[in-house]
């Protein structure tokens, strides 16, 4: 859990990138305001955690009660406990002395064991803020109605692209916007824009547990047998608190003939249909260390080739080797390579195999995110967005801007930004947002919301570290890689 702490002065807890310094002159959140929140054991109703910087060292009290950042040779120097409070706010108390952390102007210490306010510390998420909520009391999902403008927690897999949603952080407070530019509100109905009446503090515990509570001292949580989600006083069991995960990717396969790949019959899989349904749709789960790719069906068996043959069916487990496959992307399309080492091919009757050496055309699979029409960006330096000082797209951001995307061929899109412009092209390989005409970008998953996006001048859309976001680079490097 990656989050930001902000003192009773409004400034961030920052790790210097020089020396071992730690300070609170941050006034945005950024890399050195991103703290990792390592939870080790319970105490009741504190939670004993690890505080770890932007560069891996861990936030560490001395015996005089300074405070520095480095490697921790006993436990207790780096350990404190951690207790939310009911304004929201956190408290963190080393556990060797009891003395709690503080600041005072630029200055962190830890001298103090009688509570007050320059003890509390608010905290920010530091995650991408397209995510998704889980209600564990429920079982089920976060989703927006669009066309009643309410929100209800039914949906036990967030395939649907209404279930994710952008958490924004504005003044302290955050407000939940929907896929479709909406509002969750404390009047039960969505509203067209952000206000006072969308506005909610978040009170965060320890593995990305938040309740969301309005100015009122209400909290939202799930009501009535279709699960609504509205304001109440009275949760039980733990029914307010949500976990925030990242909006998972999910995909369609588009073979050359217009055919869906689907499972049909429970385990079977054919491309025979000519719509995306939801058993056409995967989430594509990218295995870092291997590599490889797994595609897991909404009722949550993987896509496997069959051990007696070349059959791909979808009863896999996520541990089985024969649910892992090798990619290979080509624009936008790829070639899938199966346990067996052959390439994914479809028979004339729309069975998928795993049988063919050496894959063409027809072998190729169009991609497209069943559950996304827009981007929010971020890279090495911060989220893509336009700047008030600049022409051309920025990429260290705060604020991000939305990039919706029109789909065009398989693995093609349009960028289309606010006020129905489009992305253009300068001759110095910027981008502006105002074009008149639609470009075409090819996306590529690279990873766990991960991608590349090839610009249409044929090169890698990269960020650069002085703010401007380019289209210059011929390989895939670091400055490439997008988190989606």
């Amino acid at each position: 859990m990656h989050i930001g702490l902000i003192n009773s002065a409004g400034s961030y807890l920052t790790s210097e990138c020089y020396a071992d310094g730690v300070t609170v002159v941050g006034n945005t959140l950024g890399k050195k305001q991103t703290w990792e929140l390592k939870a080790r054991v319970k105490q009741g109703k504190q939670t004993v955690v690890e505080v770890v910087g932007h560069q891996g060292r861990h936030l560490l009290v001395d015996d005089n009660g300074a405070v520095r950042c480095g490697q921790p040779t006993l436990a207790q120097h780096s350990q404190f406990l951690l207790e939310v409070h009911p304004s929201g706010a956190w408290t963190l108390q080393q556990v060797g002395s009891r003395k709690y952390l503080e600041s005072d102007g630029e200055d962190v210490f830890c001298v103090s064991r009688d509570l007050s306010s320059c003890h509390m510390w608010m905290p920010q998420l530091a995650m991408h803020i397209h995510i998704v909520l889980y209600n564990p009391s429920s079982l089920c999902y976060v989703r927006a109605d669009l066309e009643l403008d309410r929100v209800w927690v039914d949906t036990p897999v967030p395939y649907l692209e209404e279930c994710g949603f952008l958490l924004r952080f504005k003044n302290g407070m955050y407000h939940l916007e929907t896929s479709n530019h909406k509002f969750v509100s404390r009047s039960e109905k969505l509203a067209k824009k952000p206000s006072e009446d969308t506005a909610f503090s978040l009170k965060l515990k320890p593995g990305c547990m938040a309740s969301l509570k309005d100015k009122d001292g209400r909290v939202l949580y799930p009501q009535g047998a279709r699960g609504l989600l509205c304001l109440g006083e009275h949760p039980e069991d733990d029914e307010e608190w949500f976990i925030l995960k990242r909006c998972p990717q999910f995909v369609s396969l588009k073979t050359k003939a217009k055919r869906y790949v689907s499972i049909i019959y429970n385990t079977e899989v054919y491309a025979g249909c000519h719509k995306v349904t939801p058993m056409s749709v995967f989430q594509y789960e990218f295995d870092k260390d291997a590599k490889t790719v797994r595609l897991k069906g909404v009722h949550s068996s993987y896509l496997a080739q069959v051990s007696h043959g070349p059959f791909i069916v979808a009863d896999g487990r996520r541990m089985e080797p024969e649910t892992r496959f090798h990619v290979v992307w080509r624009r936008g399309k790829i070639f899938l390579r199966a346990f067996n080492g052959r390439y994914l091919a479809i028979l004339p009757v729309g069975l998928v195999v795993a049988s063919v050496v050496n894959p063409g055309p027809c072998e190729a699979f169009g991609v497209r995110l069943s559950n996304r029409s827009f981007l929010v960006l971020r890279g090495q330096y911060g989220y893509v967005g336009c700047s008030e000082s600049q022409e051309v797209l920025q990429c260290n951001q705060v604020e991000p801007d939305r990039v919706e995307l029109l789909p065009c061929k398989q693995g093609i899109y349009h960028f289309q930004a606010r006020g129905g412009t489009f992305w253009s092209l300068t001759s110095q390989r910027t981008f502006k947002p105002w074009g008149k005409f639609a470009l075409n970008f090819c996306l590529e998953i690279r990873g766990n919301n991960l991608l590349v996006v090839l610009a249409p001048n044929g090169y890698f859309m990269r960020g650069d570290r002085s703010g401007p976001l380019m289209a210059d680079s011929e390989e895939v490097t670091e400055e490439c890689l997008w988190e989606f």
